[in-house]
């Protein structure tokens, strides 16, 4: 997919960036506010299409049947998810065997980390993208004009477990949740690879999936008086290989398919999943990263768990080379290889800007 443009384009009237950038539920919670500041205000694109899709169209995968099915009905689910990694890029896992309450207490948890006093959050500031937890607003104040109506906490908790010591009892939960949704993406990825053709083990032991990075981050959209004119987070896609969500019942998440932006709500006790960019250079192309934002609501805050789960730090993604072979003659490599390192480091330390990141890769067709 080629480099999209941000369908909301920065404001020219904000003024320079201030000196200290408050957190947006600060900001949220400011008495009598009734319009947002210059500096979070997006101009929206006039040919911007959103478009809710009928019930049933998004892929349903049941991760049940993924790993304990008949060999009949399971060929049939790795037909399915493959599918849905070539049409959508992005699907909905049910019977995936995390319990429900795990699901509340972390989503529980993430809230009152956002909660705690401002001098408390800042002890979780982190300072680099590769510090192990990490707290702030917006994406990367350092490069962005306009910001986004979003607080987050990153934490890496694979392949060592960190977690902020407050508030009480989410080192705990987020270690559990983090080890069983884990467990679950490693069970999409062997169904992706059997997909693809490939070994059922081929994305694990190729990617070192033992030592891979599992990314934890939570995002806070507090509700806002400006919905229309703010951005949750901007059009973009994925680093890794699959990043599952789940959130607070309130929707917000929107994906691009065909050209127009779908609005995507939840199954009940579900996860919502998108591929990444890791996931289509190895398919040399084959499986798409599919591009998502996160819009704003005037009325409820809404609060979001992403687990990103990528290749270990130092492994180089490529192509699969098993996937260039083929009886018609060699296909062509399309994109080029990059340490995972690297690329997450280029992917954070820059502002969002659809697939750019991934462009940088691209190898142009001569």
């Amino acid at each position: 997919m080629a480099a999209e443009t941000a369908s909301l384009l920065p404001s020219q009237a904000f003024p320079s960036q201030p000196t200290k950038i408050t957190s947006i539920k600060t900001l949220a919670e400011s008495p009598g506010l009734t319009s947002i500041p210059a500096a979070y205000t997006f101009t929206p694109d006039l040919h911007d299409q959103v478009t809710c899709v009928p019930e049933g169209s998004i892929p349903v995968i049941d991760y049940s049947i993924l790993i304990s099915g008949t060999p009949d009905q399971r060929s049939k689910t790795v037909h399915e998810l493959g599918r849905a990694c070539q049409d959508w890029g992005f699907f909905t896992v049910v019977n995936h065997g995390v319990p429900e309450n795990l699901l509340s207490s972390i989503l529980d948890g993430c809230k009152g980390f956002f909660d705690l006093p401002e001098e408390e959050k800042q002890e979780f500031k982190g300072n680099h993208v590769l510090d192990p937890i990490r707290s702030g607003t917006s994406f990367n104040v350092s490069v962005e004009k306009a910001f986004y109506w979003r607080d987050f906490l990153k934490v890496f908790v694979h392949p060592v477990f960190y977690s902020p010591t407050k508030p009480a009892g989410l080192s705990e939960i987020s270690l559990e949740y983090s080890q069983r949704v884990r467990e679950v993406a490693r069970g999409l990825l062997k169904g992706i690879s059997e997909s693809l053709g490939l070994e059922g083990s081929y994305i694990d032991k190729a990617l070192n999936l033992e030592q891979g990075k599992q990314i934890f981050i939570a995002n806070l959209y507090p509700a806002c008086p400006q919905p229309e004119l703010a951005m949750g987070m901007p059009p973009h896609s994925d680093h890794g290989l699959l990043t599952l969500l789940i959130q607070n019942g309130i929707g917000g998440l929107q994906i691009q398919h065909k050209g127009k932006w779908v609005s995507v709500g939840a199954l009940p006790n579900s996860f919502l999943v998108n591929t990444g960019d890791h996931l289509e250079i190895l398919s040399n192309g084959r499986y798409k990263s599919v591009m998502h934002r996160a819009m704003v609501n005037s009325k409820a805050t809404r609060i979001s768990i992403a687990m990103a789960h990528g290749p270990s730090l130092d492994s180089v993604v490529s192509p699969a080379p098993e996937l260039l072979a083929s009886s018609k003659g060699n296909e062509p490599a399309a994109y080029a290889g990059m340490k995972y390192k690297d690329y997450l480091e280029l992917q954070q330390s820059n502002k969002l800007d659809g697939k750019s990141c991934l462009d940088r890769v691209r190898i142009q067709a001569v």
